[in-house]
């Protein structure tokens, strides 16, 4: 095994784990790193198949709340079509480089939104829901990520807990099925592309039960927030990187905006931890 496929089962292996607490995040934390040594049409085509059997499976997990969020989510998955078709060209002609470049500074600021815990509500949600997820199908089929905006907009407008999951699984299996889709007409799988998979395959299979077990003796919130911490870290890194290698931003200067990303985030934690201190006094409080 190459380092680099070796680097490739860690990663994914860490990634799975967090999908299986949290419903999300395989792409999300595997992208940013193996796109150091990888590019977009090589590494999406190996993602986007084994996310067809890991949002179903998060889906058949949560299908007791189905019938609650199938309705809400349908606008976002129509949107989905175009989005895809749009993303699938893109990733067919844009130069490798510069798509991780645009691929981190999609991702950074949602990510850093999350962990700030923005919401706001919105109430024609149905309209919305279909424009978001033009976008969302063209950031996913040509980055393979879509965790994280995914995750503020249903937060955002209040999913909870199954509801979530059970709506984030149902929107991602069909943006995971449509590319997969869309990727064979387009002529995107490559034999390069095929090899990935029995290197990551094994990792997703013990990760998911890791991550399951994981969010059992943990509060779901506390570590949804650190695992938004590790990939704001990441990515905020691997923007660095690629600013660094396409000379955008020269030298070791590309590195202050991990720097910049790394001091947000903290303080973002530090609100956070702060702010859960002060729940729990005063819920001791109302219970004394």
């Amino acid at each position: 095994m190459s380092p680099e496929l070796f680097a490739l089962a860690g990663i994914t292996l860490v990634a799975a784990s967090i999908n299986g607490a949290l419903g999300y995040g395989f792409s999300s934390i595997t992208v940013p790193l193996a796109l150091l040594f990888l590019t977009n049409r090589v590494l999406n085509p190996a993602l986007v198949l084994l996310e067809v059997l890991l949002n179903a499976n998060v889906l058949w997990v949560n299908r007791d709340k189905l019938h609650v969020v199938w309705r809400r989510v349908l606008p976002m998955i129509i949107g989905l079509v175009p989005g895809v078709i749009a993303g699938t060209w893109l990733l067919a002609y844009l130069n490798p480089g510069w798509m991780k470049l645009w691929t981190y500074i999609v991702v950074l600021p949602l990510i850093l939104i999350q962990a700030g815990g923005f919401r706001r509500p919105i109430k024609a949600e149905g309209k919305a829901n279909l424009a978001f997820g033009g976008g969302v199908g063209v950031l996913y089929s040509v980055t393979t990520i879509s965790g994280p905006p995914l995750a503020l907009m249903l937060n955002n407008q209040g999913f909870v807990k199954q509801e979530f999951r059970a709506g984030l699984g149902l929107v991602r299996l069909a943006e995971s099925s449509f590319t997969a889709v869309a990727y064979y007409f387009a002529g995107i799988y490559s034999v390069q592309s095929m090899m990935l998979i029995p290197y990551i395959l094994p990792s997703v299979l013990i990760g998911v039960p890791i991550g399951t077990w994981i969010i059992r003796h943990m509060p779901p919130e506390t570590f949804r927030r650190i695992c938004m911490s590790f990939d704001a870290w990441i990515v905020g890194f691997g923007t660095s990187t690629v600013l660094r290698d396409l000379k955008v931003i020269p030298g070791p200067s590309a590195y202050l905006v991990l720097a910049a990303v790394v001091v947000v985030d903290t303080i973002l934690m530090f609100r956070f931890f702060r702010a859960r201190r002060v729940l729990a006094a005063a819920r001791i409080g109302s219970a004394a």
